[in-house]
Parts: structure tokens; sequence; C-alpha cells
């Protein structure tokens, strides 16, 4: 692996990384199963493009957000208004993104941003800047947020949701937050990265949630789960890491068209990992069983 490769992927795994923050919120305290994440990081693709397009590229990130969070809402609507399992009712908003999508990107499948000034360019300096400010910040305000009150009660909502509603808590208001803030980082990431590439395409969500899970669990095999802002440091490191496993493999001239399984492999290993580790311990207490006989 080159030193220019290297760098691309620690680049490419920060602004990724709040994308796997957005699931770790999803998956991991909410305990729901979310596939809305897909169309939110395309939606967040498509506002930034099209802003960064007229001239305002930061604007383009936080409309990105809100389109994300917007969509996150609706999900939580689906789900505790409608009665709607949480994989469907991400399936149905993903589903219906697809066309909002479209009619954001004015009907056309992909915006470039060639000759355009990103917030990368008005910034200057290193790539890598933006994308570790990003991913500090929303680790840095997930951090501070699981410990006010409503993040405490969005916490505890994906613990146990019956003892949420005997404590008088609103679990819809904490699943909805939840949901809300989860898709707003898919969209932040999705913004940053359509500025980061130079386009933005309406397949762009595609495996993502693939990615975001290879993320979250690679961080988590390697460092363990303790504390929420341990959790949070994990997934960032996770990020990072996985890019750099897709990285060294492309550098063995793998080709590219099998990333995508290369990445579900990687997932299934960082899945495995703790039963393998098991089956190890056990196979070892064996061995030393027989030994002492």
């Amino acid at each position: 692996m080159t030193l220019l490769a290297f760098f691309g992927a620690v680049e490419l795994g920060l602004v990724f990384s709040t994308l796997a923050l957005g699931i770790f919120v999803n998956y991991r305290i909410l305990g729901v199963a979310d596939l809305t994440v897909e169309g939110s990081f395309t939606a967040g693709a498509a506002v930034s493009a099209v802003l960064t397009a007229l001239g305002a590229p930061f604007l383009g990130i936080g409309a990105a957000m809100l389109i994300g969070a917007a969509a996150g809402i609706c999900a939580a609507f689906l789900q505790t208004k409608m009665r709607v399992q949480p994989i469907l009712a991400g399936i149905l908003v993903m589903t219906a993104l697809y066309s909002v999508n479209l009619y954001i990107m004015g009907g056309r499948p992909n915006i470039p941003l060639l000759r355009v000034d990103t917030m990368f360019t008005a910034v200057g300096g290193s790539r890598m800047t933006l994308p570790l400010v990003f991913a500090l910040g929303t680790a840095g305000f997930l951090a501070l947020f699981f410990h006010t009150r409503l993040g405490l009660s969005v916490r505890a909502t994906g613990d146990n949701e019956a003892m949420v509603r005997a404590s008088s808590i609103n679990s819809t208001l904490t699943k909805t937050v939840g949901l809300a803030m989860g898709n707003a980082m898919a969209a932040l990431s999705g913004g940053v990265f359509a500025q980061y590439q130079g386009f933005a395409d309406i397949n762009a969500g595609f495996g993502m949630v693939v990615v975001a899970l290879a993320s979250l669990i690679v961080g988590e095999a390697l460092f363990g789960r303790r504390g929420v802002i341990w959790n949070i440091g994990t997934v960032i490191a996770g990020a990072v890491i996985y890019r750099l496993i897709l990285a060294l493999a492309l550098s063995f001239r793998l080709n590219p068209v099998n990333l995508r399984a290369i990445s579900a492999l990687i997932v299934a290993a960082a899945i495995s990992y703790p039963a393998v580790k098991s089956l190890w311990e056990l196979h070892k207490l064996k061995r030393r069983a027989v030994k002492d006989a």
C-alpha cells in the first residue's frame, strides 16, 4: 500500500465515520435495524451537491442534515404511530426517498462538481481536516447528548421500551429523536462525501448499511464494548480501519468489483469473532484438561 493510498483510506474512513455513528445510534442505542440511512445518505449527497453548485457548500451540509433528520422522523412515524415493523418502515422510506432525491437533483442521476468551489477548496490545506472535524464534532455531540436527561431516555428506550413507558417517559419522542439523529448523521456523511469525491450520484447510498455495519463491528471486535464514550470512539476507529483493510485488499490488485463481497466477508468475520474466540478458549481448556489427566 502506497502512502497516498493510506492517507486516502484514512480520509474516506473519517468521511464515513459519521455514517457509522448514525448506525450506532439506530442499531446499538435504539436497537432498531433502520434501512432508511441508505436513502438519507443519498439525500444528503444530493442536497449538498445542489447547494454547492449554487455556491453554498457549507449551507449544503446543514441542509443535508435537515433532510436526513426529516427522513428519520418519517421512519419513526411509521414505526410508532402506524405500527409498521422497523425494517419494513426503513424500506418504505428509503424507496420513497429515491423519488425525492431524483426531484432534488432535477431529474438527473448525477450532479458533477467539477470546477465548483466546495468546502474543501474554500478551507484549503489537508483534505483530511474537514472530515476529522466533522467526525470529532459528531462524536463530541453524542458523548454530551447521551449524558443529558433526554439522551439517557433514548438509551433507556433502546434497552427496555416497556420499562420506559411504565416510567411515564414518552417512548415515541425518544425513538423519534434517536432515528432523526441517526439519519441526520448519515446525511451529513453523504453531504461531505459528495463534496469530497466531486459529484453526487442517485445510487450513492447503495450498500452503505453494510459499510456502516462493517465499521461498527470491526471497531467493537478490535476494541470491545464498554461505556458510551468508548463505544463512540471505537466506531470512528473501526471506520478508518475498515477503509484501510479495503485499501490493503486493493493493493494486492484484487478486482474492485469484489469490494462488496469483501465488505460482507469483513462483517461476517467480525460478527463471528466472539464465537470463534469462545470456541478456541474451550478447545484450549479441553487440551489442558487432557494433559492434566
